[in-house]
Formats: C-alpha cells, structure tokens, sequence
C-alpha cells in the first residue's frame, strides 16, 4: 500500500487499528493484518481515486477490504470513532435480511488509501449473488 509519511502509517496501522508491526527499512513497514503480511511502502503522491455509486453511497476506488467477525467490526468501529477517524461511509446494514447480508465501513488512511472493513451475518455468504 502505497503511502507518503511512514511515521503517519505507523501511528495509524499500528496505534489507530492497532495491527502488529513486523520487519520493516527506511522505505516500508510490514504489518500483521489479521494473518495476512500487509506492507506500507513510502511512494511518491499519486492522483486522487475515482468513486463509484453503490446502495447511496460514493464508494472509493480502489479499495482494499477485509472480512471481520461482527464483534470485531464493532469493536473497530468503535476504536475508529475513539480515535476521531472520519469514516468516507459510516459503518450501516447492506442486503438485511437477503443473501449476503453485511455491515460494511469505508475509511482513508492518513495517505488518502482507502480501506473497506466488513462483517457477514453468515459467512457462507460471502460471495453470494
């Protein structure tokens, strides 16, 4: 992930969403999210993201996301609001009560990344249509 201040993505990866750090050079830091090697790279600034319309709200792209348990969700959820993080959508109910259903929260990192964090009511649903 492409970032312009590692001392900013080391206070937010680390502090904020409070992932372990790993390895990490003048250039990058490794960081553990959830068990998946996640990797901030000092990169120069880039153009801004497009945004693409889905259920009422200007989604980000790109994005990367990751599937949380719903008590996780919450639980970052609310470090997120504890932190003053100002979400791009607020955390809210997609699908409820059809296939699929999920909470779903959309956010910047300090370097404008955008990240999405998700949670299934069943997680067979995952990729359901």
């Amino acid at each position: 992930m492409p970032v312009d201040d590692l001392d900013a993505a080391r206070h937010f990866y680390g502090t904020v969403l409070g992932l372990a750090q790993g390895r990490s050079a003048d250039t990058w830091v490794d960081w553990n999210l959830h068990g998946h090697q996640f990797v901030t790279h000092l990169a120069p600034s880039r153009p801004g993201g497009v945004r693409n319309p889905v259920d009422g709200h200007d989604v980000p792209v790109p994005h990367f996301g990751l599937i949380l348990t719903i008590p996780e969700f919450h639980a970052l959820a609310d470090r997120l609001r504890a932190a003053g993080v100002t979400f791009v959508i607020e955390p809210y109910v997609r699908f409820e009560g059809l296939p699929g259903e999920q909470w779903t929260m959309f956010l910047h990192d300090p370097a404008g990344n955008a990240l999405e964090f998700k949670a299934f009511a069943d997680d067979s649903q995952v990729f359901a249509t």
